[in-house]
């Protein structure tokens, strides 16, 4: 029964001993490592002894035969017949069938209520699932999300509380909308403005019905024990109705306004994104890049500064001024100044003559906007296109010209020349174009910041939009004073801090797209017969819940003049919707049985990287309009990357679909699966290769419950994962040790067992039983304390601990001469029920982590008269129990186990593997008759120990042994004579003597300092006297053996 390959970080360490310190693990594998050596050295001393012969033909083994590929025979629905006996080893496929399907006909999923239809007193536990996207399939990141959730989920559950953990699914306008488009044009060369917005929205709810299958299917692999009968769509018409009530709502508050402001514009989506959605690419210089929308051989200079000479209007003076973006100066309406550099003041209310446009521009002075230090002194102001030159031109009423078209051509505002250009063909035109004039000045590095839409990677341009606009900054104080008074937790520290930071520095959101796909804004430009009107003022719009609402309103504000209406053609930004999440699944706005037992939630966990762009607008929003935080705590859990730190990308080959992880996959059919995405043939290409690198033999099957272990595993609070498919297929192996353990373990408990009708102890227990009911208490209570403070980390290495170290190694290795025919029928019934008791509760323990193979063993264990829970998820969950705790059994079997460990490497240190014959010299009586009484289990425990005694005089002690001391009180002894080297012992002892005796003597000398006494503290003087003992007590035992050794020349 193999272990992983690797254990969770902080690994969880081989316990030698019960209650051990971790350090001591080396012993083991030193051990371990001799034993081997041993056996290698007696296979060659055997064959150099043997006569020489002729070999003989190899015996041909018998075939093994394959077992046959799983076929899951169970009806959807209906529960798993266990009658047939466990397979020979653990499969995960066959494990996990039907198991889910059963879970869910049966209507386990739902909250548990009260009788009186309300809420247990137990108590509430909620989580709103973050709704993954329908742009396709979930990656390992949201397995990972699946994974902590879940186990909190189950773990509340057993815990007794009504849980109610809601699925659903995001439309994502931008992201959907894109991916549609781009299948649209790969397959039939179509725009969706060739099908129009009706005709092109039917195939992307086409693509949401497929995708939203699709990745149910995927949230059932991963044993999410989701409330199906409550699952939501951002776009379900609850949802839809819960958009337009919070619309109407903040425009009716003065919330939601209506302004012509610079937004985020992203030529390639051709909307607007939110500052949010902006990511920053840093250049340290010159820098020439591809942009989307061009050519792929064509390439664009960024990372540069652009000097050039405006000449001074009736004047031969010009005046020089530098930008990034020299395109931008065709929108050129101010040159700043700072009003107190002497070198300009003589050109205070002049003008420049622009030299490509019939345009005056006014030379003005700003204070804010110029620094006389940097560069000339002189800046040129684009108020339309640039987002401090907006502030200048509000400041100083300048006109706002947009030279820009939304598909990224200039318009006519740039003049004849540039009409219809695109936007980096005119910064190489205008570059050209100035160099022709004479007023090119010069081209230099400039370390700077390219702003890049997240989602397409096309550089953004600030281009002037009317747009709907979310007044922040009170939404933000009422978010900030609830968090401040304790009303909502953020954990991990470092994500509370940024929680802090950017609420309290919060701008205006746009919440406008130019889109087709997501919810249509419920406002309606009022088109009044004979008035001229401005359509980017607000006030000439309504809002309304419904068209009859907007009319009333209308019919207001035309004032008895004929109008029609015309709905804005925008959509709301994706966020605006999924921030009403938490509410809006319970029927909000209408006051429901949900909304009254479930609201506010208890925990939303999600990635601390879209901590603002969802989790904030939830709490603000929350705020708002229910007047309560939407949920009590905020768990940020990490990014997974790659095992060498990458992001996951399609093209870098390295996006895992956990379902392949689940079942396996060859490198051949990894790489198909990239064609069914938007990947062009070099991208396809680029990541076959990356494939090929980290997935040389494809993915192993390693199955749910190892995938969800490691994910758990791995979770302890950093902001990032390195995820390693060999260390998934490391607790694939682990849940073969169990399966094969409770395989053996069934065994032990035949037929006729019938358990305890309770867990408590009977008092009649061995020393070896009540040391594991003590460790399995103290998993229960580690792993309960752990999922509180969700450290999901140690709370798998807790109880990977547990059923690795404890029950697998020590216990059911003990329990075997208990369980024997020799055995009393008592002791042998003492030893089952806590073997019972401990399998039970394990798999109980293990549960949240590892819901399908827990469930598979559990439901083949007997139950406890009167215990008729059908499932593991319904059981109790174990939690500390005063009755299984025994300190003086963890004490004395530290000891026993430190003896076992002490046999073993004595063993080791001679290369001894059978016929071991060990003396344990125990001078304090009370120790004495504890080892007496475990020496079966000494014997049991210790591989090749023919023989053991416990004598209290070294007289008792048969001469030729080697030895090892433990304590002051406690020496082991291996019987050696006529196997070892008598020269090479003697020597041994020498050199061990004169490191034991420094030793010593290093305490001695601190002991004898003045001062000692008094400034050293008790407990160190203390524990410094007893390890004297203990080195005086190995020093005799080494002369001792010297002389021993000395005698038997």
């Amino acid at each position: 029964m193999d272990h992983p390959q690797q254990q969770p970080q902080p690994q969880p360490q081989p316990q030698q001993g019960p209650g051990e310190p971790s350090s001591k693990s080396a012993a083991k594998r030193e051990a371990k490592q001799a034993e081997k050596l041993a056996k290698l050295a007696a296979k060659v001393a055997k064959k150099a002894d043997a006569p020489a012969t002729q070999k003989k033909k190899p015996v041909e083994k018998e075939k093994k035969e394959e077992e046959k590929p799983f076929v899951n025979t169970t009806p959807k629905g209906e529960k798993k017949d266990l009658s047939e006996p466990m397979a020979s080893g653990y499969n995960p496929l066959a494990v996990e069938a039907a198991w889910y399907d059963w879970w869910n006909a049966q209507g386990y999923f739902a909250p548990t209520m009260g009788p009186d239809g309300k809420p247990k007193p137990e108590g509430t536990f909620v989580i709103p699932c973050p709704p993954p996207n329908v742009t396709g399939s979930l990656h390992i990141g949201h397995a990972l999300t699946v994974a902590i959730q879940d186990a909190l989920i189950r773990w509340n559950r057993m815990l007794g509380k009504s849980v109610l953990f809601v699925p659903g699914f995001d439309h994502a306008g931008i992201s959907t909308q894109s991916v549609v488009e781009k299948r649209l044009y790969k397959t039939s060369g179509q725009t969706r403005h060739d099908l129009g917005r009706e005709k092109f929205l039917e195939s992307v709810w086409v693509w949401k019905s497929e995708y939203q299958e699709r990745i149910t299917s995927q949230l059932h692999r991963l044993g999410g024990s989701y409330d199906w009968n409550r699952v939501a769509f951002t776009m379900d018409e609850n949802l839809s109705r819960a958009v337009v009530e919070t619309f109407c709502q903040l425009h009716e508050d003065g919330i939601i306004y209506r302004a012509n402001r610079l937004v985020n514009w992203c030529v390639k989506l051709n909307t607007t994104i939110s500052n949010l959605e902006v990511e920053q690419l840093k250049l340290e210089g010159r820098t020439m890049l591809s942009v989307p929308g061009y050519g792929p051989k064509e390439k664009f200079e960024f990372g540069a500064i652009t000097s050039f000479g405006y000449p001074i209007e009736n004047s031969d003076e010009r005046i020089v001024v530098a930008t990034t973006r020299p395109e931008t100066m065709l929108g050129d309406t101010a040159i700043a100044v700072h009003p107190d550099d002497p070198r300009y003041k003589h050109l205070h209310g002049k003008y420049v003559t622009h030299p490509f446009v019939q345009r005056r521009i006014p030379i003005i002075t700003d204070a804010i906007a110029v620094d006389m230090e940097f560069g000339t002194g002189a800046v040129k102001i684009t108020p339309a296109h640039d987002p401090n030159d907006y502030d200048v031109g509000v400041r100083h009423n300048l006109p706002f010209i947009n030279i820009l078209n939304d598909d990224g051509t200039f318009n006519e505002n740039a003049g004849e020349e540039y009409k219809g250009m695109k936007r980096f063909h005119a910064r190489t035109a205008v570059v050209e174009a100035l160099k022709a004039k004479g007023l090119y000045v010069e081209t230099k590095d400039n370390p700077m910041q390219v702003p890049l839409c997240a989602k397409s990677g096309d550089v953004i341009e600030p281009l002037m939009k009317p747009q709907w606009w979310v007044k922040c900054e009170p939404l933000a104080q009422a978010a900030l004073e609830r968090t401040r008074a304790g009303d909502l937790v953020i954990t991990p520290k470092i994500s509370e801090a940024e929680w802090y930071r950017w609420l309290e520095n919060i701008q205006d959101w746009c919440i406008s797209r130019q889109l087709w796909w997501g919810h249509r804004c419920p406002a309606y430009f009022v088109k009044i017969e004979g008035k001229t009107q401005d359509f980017s003022e607000g006030k000439n719009w309504v809002v309304g819940r419904t068209l009859e609402e907007a009319t009333e309103r209308a019919k207001v504000l035309a004032n008895g003049a004929p109008f029609t209406l015309e709905q804005d053609e925008d959509v709301l930004d994706t966020w605006f919707s999924s921030g009403l999440w938490p509410w809006s699944i319970l029927g909000w706005p209408e006051k429901t049985p949900d909304m009254a037992n479930f609201y506010p939630s208890s925990v939303l966990e999600t990635g601390w990287d879209i901590l603002f762009f969802w989790v904030a607008r939830m709490v603000m929003l929350g705020v708002k309009l229910t007047g309560q935080v939407p949920f009590k705590e905020v768990l940020c859990h990490a990014m997974v990357r790659d095992a060498h730190g990458r992001k996951m990308s399609k093209t870098l080959g390295n996006v895992i679909d956990p379902v392949d992880v689940i079942q396996g996959l060859s490198l051949e059919a990894l790489g198909e699966k990239l064609h069914e995405g938007n990947l062009d043939e070099r991208e396809i290409a680029k990541a076959k290769q990356g494939q090929k690198k980290d997935f040389p033999k494809g993915i192993p099957q390693c199955g749910t419950d190892a995938l969800r272990f490691a994910l758990c595993a791995y979770t302890g609070g950093g902001r990032d994962i390195n995820l390693e498919i060999l260390r998934v297929e490391g607790y694939r192996k682990f849940c073969n040790k169990i399966w094969n353990a409770t395989k053996f373990a069934m065994l032990k408990l035949d037929e006729t067992f019938v358990p305890e009708p309770t867990s408590k102890p009977t008092g009649n227990e061995t020393l070896v039983e009540r040391w594991i009911l003590h460790k399995l208490n103290r998993a229960a209570s580690d792993i309960n304390q752990h999922l509180a403070d969700r450290n999901f980390m140690l709370a798998t290495t807790a109880a990977y601990n547990f059923w690795l170290y404890e029950l697998c190694d020590v216990f059911i290795e003990a329990m075997k001469p208990m369980s024997d025919e020799s055995a009393s029928p008592s002791t042998r019934k003492s030893a089952q029920n806590t073997l019972y008791t401990c399998l039970d509760s394990g798999l109980r323990l293990l549960h949240p982590f590892m819901p399908f193979v827990t469930e598979e063993l559990w439901q083949r264990l007997p139950r406890r008269p009167e215990d008729s829970t059908s499932s593991i998820m319904l059981a109790s969950f174990p939690v500390h129990d005063e009755a299984f705790v025994s300190i003086d059994a963890d004490r004395d079997f530290d000891l026993v186990f430190a003896t076992i460990k002490t046999i073993r490497s004595l063993a080791a240190q001679y290369t001894l593997q059978s016929n071991l014959q060990v003396s344990v010299l125990a001078t304090s009586p009370n120790e004495a008759g504890m080892l007496e009484s475990q020496v079966p289990t000494i014997i049991a425990l210790t591989k090749g120990l023919k023989a053991a005694q416990v004598v209290s005089r070294s007289t008792d002690i048969p001469a030729g042994c080697g030895s090892s001391v433990l304590s002051a009180d406690l020496s082991v002894y291996l019987l050696v004579k006529g196997l070892v080297d008598l020269d090479a012992e003697i020597e041994k002892c020498e050199k061990k003597l004169g490191l034991v005796k420094m030793n010593a003597d290093k305490i001695r000398t601190a002991q004898e300092k003045p001062g000692y006494e008094a400034n050293i503290p008790e407990d160190v003087r203390s524990a410094n006297s007893e390890k004297l003992r203990t080195l005086e007590a190995e020093i005799a035992n080494l002369e001792e053996s010297k002389e021993m050794f000395s005698r038997l020349k």
